[in-house]
């Protein structure tokens, strides 16, 4: 009798567990592999994921009809930070709506249609209200720089208690914050075509290249570089890298108009003076110019990119000098290139490299872009560190950021270098590893191979981190569709 109760036991249990496994593939909707995945399935997947990540990060982050975005949240607490975060931080944001436009941009153009007709409107309009909103950040005031004095209207690190009420004097704004967001707003245009954003970016590229150090050497050349903000004498890669590919966007715009920009320059004597320029052949020179300084002032014997030009002598003070009776600034000789590199300097200038490269044919930003995606990644990642199989990226103060940066150089140059699927690929699988093993309340940790804290109050999340982590996702969904 025993045995007949054991036997039907087992029998029992037996069933309950296929149901059980019938459950959970049931949950997963038959959900395959993502190694068996096609092209457009890994595309619309990952553009669903992003979708997700900011939809869920909207809610989290952002309070009150202005949208003011607290830093960070924790979603096991529920409990959002009382800091609030940058324009830098807030531009995250605006970055990871427009990968998500693109994308659907191109499942549409390749035929996929049910996404874009479900999604297009509403991620068009939350752009449109974090674009609108960012206008906290804007502050105005008055800056005497290496040609002229002139009022800005620009975007200082911090937010106004009212639109346009930003203090941005002095370090109070950087010029990399521009970049980031001329970034956005030409990506914007380029998804939307609505005219705001172009002339939104023109007008922040002016400012950008305003503080571009164009006295004279001893030779009669440039000193060039672009300091990181009004208020500082260094040049960082940080406020050079990242205007290159805006630069050659704006280049191709205008390449066919014949659309003249007038600026101003130092003559030999040291009067400045201005010149007037089709604009599609003054934006090429200038991203050109930024490219090569960088190149030859912060580019290592490990192949990458460090951070800034220091060594400021006599002292990093910001100094002037008269000419003709007129203030204007004066160049700081920096002597010394300082580290550490980091990846998102590396990105910027592949991205950069590529853009070039397609722009004008020149063989050197090919070398320059094969040899940097080889180095890079070497440089900045360590196999199986954490998980088997996996590549670590450090992730340690802004890391993750500036690792997305770097990916987005690998898509950005893929074309022409395909090697870099592999490390394309690094970033794709650390995404779907966290995904499936640590997604909770749709949010992802800032450790993608290790998971969350035991400890919950110490899971806080970096809001920057998590619209990150979307617009990668949706670069990839862009990336898998465009890909030979």
């Amino acid at each position: 009798m025993k045995k007949i109760i054991a036997l039907i036991t087992c029998s029992i249990m037996l069933i309950a567990s296929c149901s059980n496994s019938d459950d959970a593939a049931n949950e997963k909707g038959g959900k395959k592999d993502n190694a068996e995945l096609t092209a457009e399935e890994r595309s619309k997947q990952n553009v669903e994921h992003a979708m997700e990540l900011i939809d869920n990060a909207i809610d989290s982050y952002f309070t009150g009809s202005g949208m003011t975005m607290s830093r960070y949240y924790n979603p096991y607490t529920g409990s959002r930070s009382d800091e609030v975060g940058s324009v830098w931080m807030y531009t995250s944001s605006i970055e990871a709506v427009n990968a998500v436009l693109h994308a659907l941009e191109i499942q549409k153009e390749k035929g996929i249609t049910e996404l874009y007709d479900a999604n297009w409107d509403k991620y068009k309009e939350l752009l449109s209200k974090l674009y609108s909103n960012a206008d906290y950040y804007l502050g105005t005031y008055t800056l005497t720089s290496f040609t002229q004095t002139k009022e800005w209207t620009v975007y200082g690190v911090n937010r106004g208690r009212d639109k346009g009420t930003a203090e941005v004097e002095g370090v109070l704004n950087v010029y990399d914050d521009q970049m980031w967001f001329i970034r956005e707003c030409l990506d914007a245009y380029k998804a939307t075509g609505e005219k705001q954003y172009l002339e939104k970016a023109e007008y922040l590229t002016e400012y950008v290249l305003d503080g571009w150090d164009c006295t004279l050497n001893a030779n009669g050349n440039q000193n060039g570089g672009i300091t990181w903000g009004p208020g500082y004498t260094t040049k960082h890669s940080c406020s050079n890298g990242p205007i290159v590919s805006p630069l050659v966007w704006l280049h191709e715009l205008y390449k066919d108009k014949s659309d003249e920009i007038t600026y101003r320059y130092i003559a030999q004597d040291k009067a400045r003076l201005t010149k007037t320029e089709k604009k599609a052949d003054y934006y090429l020179n200038m991203a050109k110019a930024v490219y090569d300084w960088q190149k030859s002032h912060l580019l290592t014997s490990d192949g990458v990119y460090d951070d800034m030009m220091g060594g400021c002598s006599p002292n990093c003070d910001v100094a002037y000098e008269e000419v003709n009776g007129v203030k204007y600034r004066k160049n700081t000789e920096l002597r010394d290139r300082v580290g550490p590199a980091i990846s998102y300097n590396s990105g910027t200038m592949l991205s950069g490299a590529a853009d070039l490269y397609r722009a004008t044919g020149d063989a050197t930003y090919k070398n320059d872009l094969t040899n940097l995606s080889e180095k890079s990644f070497s440089y900045f990642t360590k196999y199986e560190a954490s998980k088997p199989g996996h590549y670590s990226f450090e992730i340690s103060g802004f890391n993750n950021w500036f690792n997305g940066v770097l990916m987005r150089g690998y898509v950005d140059s893929y074309s022409v270098h395909t090697t870099n699927a592999d490390y394309i690929n690094a970033y794709q699988d650390n995404l779907d590893y966290a995904y499936d093993n640590y997604l909770y309340k749709h949010m992802l940790p800032t450790n993608l191979l290790v998971g969350w804290s035991r400890e919950q109050g110490h899971n806080k999340v970096e809001g920057m981190f998590t619209f990150t982590f979307a617009a990668e996702y949706a670069v990839l969904a862009r990336y898998e569709l465009q890909k030979k």
